[in-house]
This record gives C-alpha cells, structure tokens and sequence, in this order.
C-alpha cells in the first residue's frame, strides 16, 4: 500500500461511517413511520371511547347513586299541606319554604329546645333525614311516574279474603299488612296496563292465610307455591325476570317461613316484611325492605307527650319469649330507673310510655315487634336491641337522630349509657322522634309522608332500571 492510499484510508472510513450512519436513520425513521399508524388509530379510538362515556353517562348514574346510596327522607316544610288523597298524586310541592331551626311543624312549638352547645355524642348536629335535595325530586318523580300492576282476582274467587284488601279497618299487630294493601289498592299508583308497571304485586296475605282454617300455618308454603306456579303459566310477567320486578308485603312472623317452598319468591322477589333480620336466610338486606309494625292510631295524641319531665328513665313490658329478653329480665328487673316488666303492668301501658325518657325495643321470638311505633307514638326515645336488625326506612331516615342503638352484649351497660346521655342531647333526641313519628302513621286515606308513602317510596328505590318488553 502506498502513502497516498494510507492517507486516504481515514477520509474513506469516515465516508463509509457516515453513509452507513445515514443509511440506519432512514431505516429508523421508516420503520418509526410504520408504528405511527396503528399508534395513531389506537389514539383515536380510545379518546373516541372516552368521549362517548362521558356523554352518556348521565342514563345510568342516577339509578346507581339511588340503588347504592343510604337515602333520608325530608321532613314536611312549615305552610306545607301535607294532606292529599290517595287517588291526587301532589307533584308540585313548596320544597323550599322555610324551616325552623329545629324542623319542628306547629304542633311540636311546646317541645324542650337544647341549647347549642356541643357535645360527645353529637345528637345536634343529626339531621332526621340523610339527603334533602334527593329526595324533593325523587318523590315528585314517584308520585307521578310510578306505577304497580296487581294480579287480578274477584270477589267470586274462593280465596277473595287472602288475596283481596280487607272491607274493614284493620286492627292489631299485624295491621300494617292490611293497611297496606288497602291503600294502595286506592291509590293513584295502580295501572291496569301491565306494559307499563314498574313492579307487580303479589297480593296475598300471610295474615290471613295464617288464620284461614283451609290453610293455617302448615299450609302457607303450598299456597304460596301454587300461587306463583299458576301466574307464571296464566301470566307472561313472572317469566321475564324470574319474578325479580315482583313484590309481596308481609307483617306476620309466619312470613319468615312462607316462601321456603318458592324459592325464586326467596331469591329475587322483592319482600316488604316486618321480620327483617340479618340472620334470617329469606331476608336479603338492600334487595328487600322493612316493614313497620305499627298499631292504627285513630284517636287524637296523647296529652304532655312533648314534656322532657318524665320520672323513669327507661321501660319495657312484654313477654319474656327470647334470651335477649331473658337477659334484660334478669339484670334490671329490680332497678329503680329501668323498669323491665313481665306480665301485667300495676299502671297502663300508656301511661308508662308516656313517663319514660327511653322505650325498649327488644327481639322476642322474632325481632318484630310494635315498641318502636308506640315508642315514637308516646314521644318515648326508642332504644333498640337486636343486632343485625334492618330498620324501617333506613334507606330514607337516620335513625340515630331519633333513637339509640345498642347490641345485646352491652345490656348490662345500659343504664351507664342512658344516664350518660345529657339534658341537652336528649331534648334533641326527642324533638326528633316528634319530627318523624308522622311517618309511622296509617291512615284510612293516605296523607303524604305517612306509612303508606314510605313503603311506596323504599319500593320505588328498588324498582328494576331495566324493564322487559312484553312479546
């Protein structure tokens, strides 16, 4: 090699180098260019995607947040009318007139005011009702859109009296399950026109047939088995969700057993019932719903029910038919402020409830009793033991402004808990329970924001967002 060709070496690498240098950036950049384009494709959809979401959310977040959510119902304004029939739906009501400080209406203006200091348990600061604003427009929307189809049946019909409401006021403990059927059979909720029902009654009575000699409590389960048999052949609406847009009410304990022999009743019906206890395997919390037990109050309030003076500090009487019963029984029964009484009282019923600052709710063989309505009836604080217990319209009120809730293992505990609650926190309390005993109330025509429209409003919570055309 001569001197000129080892000169030029270098200068020659350097132009291979920078050839081959060029050479490998065309090739990245080609092969750049060819990712690009799916990149791009895949870009475009996924904001595509995004924004379709986005755009029509807004079709199925309004039935979620209520299926999910814990509701309050909203206590009447003061100048509101409260009064309506059952057959006039009221879809313009004066949501935003104003309230006293305490939400009292008139009848409650002689009611212990507390004073706004602050306290441990914060009994000042719970508001009866969970969400105003929801509920103001979801009520409207009930009571004017909302519409049940109930199964038909004559009066020729062998069991007219089961499946039938009944022509007389309903009396007794389980009058709740009467009263029901009879005001909504009279109500404006009512559609013949099966296409467009959101939910279907299921109209018998438990009650009835637990006292009908054909049937009796041996027979229930049969009844009822039949009875769903034969509307699923005779009728198409059963069959389009297995009876998940079906519902029965129920207030007497028998209830927990009925449905054992319908298992899809069980599984995906909708039950309305007294016995609404956790560790009852035919109850399933959020998908069913408590009843009340309430005893029909026709006559005028009770005197002094407003008075905060009251001489016990806590009373219960009734049978001792439970352990948690037995329990209270054996621990208080020789106090001098929690009276605990098995058999007859020395004094009326009434006028004990009307002397108590706290009225026992207790489990006995079921956990449904009608304490808390008389409680609530008689300006009585409600104490409630029972655990795993699904309150009547917890969906829409909050219980703990009104009442207080203790598990059975802190019964030896309870008059360290009830003392411990001060002057102040218990006038709140019981200004509370004035407040909402209106929503524990039958009457023989509905008035809004009574019984009957609680139950009404807990069903249109749970009413299926997806309904099944008819063929």
């Amino acid at each position: 090699m001569n001197s000129s060709e080892v000169e030029s070496s270098p200068a020659m690498a350097r132009s291979f180098f920078l050839l081959y240098s060029l050479s490998r950036r065309r090739v990245s950049d080609s092969l750049r260019s060819l990712f690009f384009i799916p990149t791009a494709l895949a870009l475009t959809t996924s904001l595509f995607i995004l924004f379709y979401i986005s755009s029509t959310s807004n079709i199925f977040t309004s039935h979620l947040h209520h299926r999910n959510s814990r509701l309050h119902f909203l206590q009447n304004p003061i100048g509101v009318s409260l009064k309506t029939h059952a057959n006039q739906p009221q879809s313009s009501l004066d949501f935003d007139s104003p309230v006293s400080d305490l939400g009292h209406t008139a009848d409650h203006a002689g009611a212990a005011k507390p004073s706004p200091s602050s306290n441990g348990r914060g009994v000042e600061d719970e508001n009866v009702f969970h969400d105003r604003d929801i509920f103001k427009e979801d009520y409207i929307k009930m009571n004017t859109t909302f519409k049940i189809f109930v199964y038909p049946h004559q009066r020729s019909d062998p069991f007219a009296n089961v499946l039938l409401p009944v022509d007389f006021e309903p009396e007794g403990n389980y009058a709740s399950e009467s009263f029901f059927k009879k005001s909504l059979n009279n109500s404006h909720f009512i559609t013949k026109d099966p296409s467009i029902a959101d939910l279907f009654f299921l109209p018998f009575s438990i009650a009835r047939l637990r006292h009908d000699p054909r049937i009796g409590i041996d027979g229930i389960q049969d009844f009822i088995k039949e009875y769903v048999f034969n509307i699923s052949h005779k009728y198409p609406y059963w069959n389009r969700t297995g009876g998940a847009d079906h519902f029965y009410v129920s207030c007497h304990s028998i209830g927990r057993v009925a449905i054992n022999k319908a298992d899809e009743v069980k599984r995906n019906a909708i039950q309305v019932v007294c016995s609404s206890s956790y560790f009852q395997s035919a109850y399933v919390p959020h998908k069913d719903a408590s009843l009340p037990q309430i005893w029909p109050r026709i006559e005028d309030d009770p005197r002094n029910i407003t008075s905060s003076q009251r001489k016990k500090l806590a009373f219960f009487a009734g049978s001792i038919n439970s352990p948690v019963r037995e329990k209270l029984l054996k621990t208080w029964q020789n106090n001098t402020q929690i009276y605990v009484h098995s058999g007859r009282l020395n004094t009326s019923y009434e006028a004990s409830l009307l002397d108590s600052k706290f009225c026992f709710h207790v489990k006995g063989y079921a956990v449904n009793t009608a304490r808390i309505g008389d409680a609530l009836y008689h300006g009585c604080v409600p104490v409630i033991i029972a655990n795993h217990y699904d309150l009547p319209f917890a969906d829409i009120l909050n219980w703990k402004s009104f009442s207080i809730i203790i598990a059975t293992l802190d019964i030896p505990s309870l008059q360290r808990i009830l003392n411990g609650i001060s002057n102040d926190e218990y006038a709140k309390l019981q200004s509370n329970v004035l407040d909402v005993r209106k929503h524990f109330r039958w009457h023989s025509v509905p008035i809004d924001y009574d019984a009957f429209y609680m139950v009404m409003y807990e069903l249109w919570l749970r009413r299926s967002s997806i309904r099944v055309p008819l063929s």
